[in-house]
């Protein structure tokens, strides 16, 4: 019973100071960095193929940014789909991502930061082989209204020299 009374003031607490501002809790600019990748998009590789559609919308009081990836064709009778929550840590203050797949995969990046017009994503050390750790960085380029680059890399030296996993350019679709 005392759980459920401090949950209640605490929500109070919070819808107050809410209500005092008359702000959401995520109105502050820095939250809005990562809007340049609102919308719905067409993705394609460096070869000009189309590797597939991404849907990104703002939810939970503007506070999460969330992908709805969906590859353009079929890997082995499946059609590789994945969702990502991407937000600001203001207790960190770094950009995160988590990424989840119909494969049973999950990507993390608790490390992430805005800067000349980019988001710049990399993750924690993860174990790549049985002798190899490996890291992750994942860039986000804005390239205008309607473009914008994104492009994955792997270090298995800790950094010292990177490969390219993917490099996609996303297109604005059009209405």
């Amino acid at each position: 019973m005392k759980k459920i009374i401090t949950l209640i003031a605490l929500s109070t607490v919070i819808n107050v100071a809410v209500a005092q501002k008359g702000k959401l809790p995520c109105s502050n600019p820095v939250y809005r960095q990562f809007d340049f990748w609102i919308g719905e998009w067409e993705a394609f590789g460096i070869n000009g193929k189309k590797a597939g559609d991404s849907k990104i919308s703002l939810i939970l009081d503007s506070c999460i940014i969330f992908e709805e990836w969906t590859s353009a064709s079929l890997q082995q009778g499946l059609r590789y789909a994945g969702k990502s929550f991407n937000t600001y840590n203001a207790a960190t203050k770094q950009w995160q991502q988590t990424w989840v797949d119909n494969t049973g995969g999950t990507n993390e990046y608790l490390q992430g930061k805005f800067e000349n017009n980019q988001i710049i994503y990399s993750s924690t050390p993860f174990k790549y082989s049985k002798d190899t750790m490996a890291i992750r960085k994942m860039t986000f380029t804005n390239l205008g209204a309607d473009k914008l680059r994104q492009h994955g890399e792997i270090s298995k030296d800790n950094g010292v020299s990177w490969a390219t996993e993917y490099d996609l350019e996303y297109r604005r679709k059009k209405n």
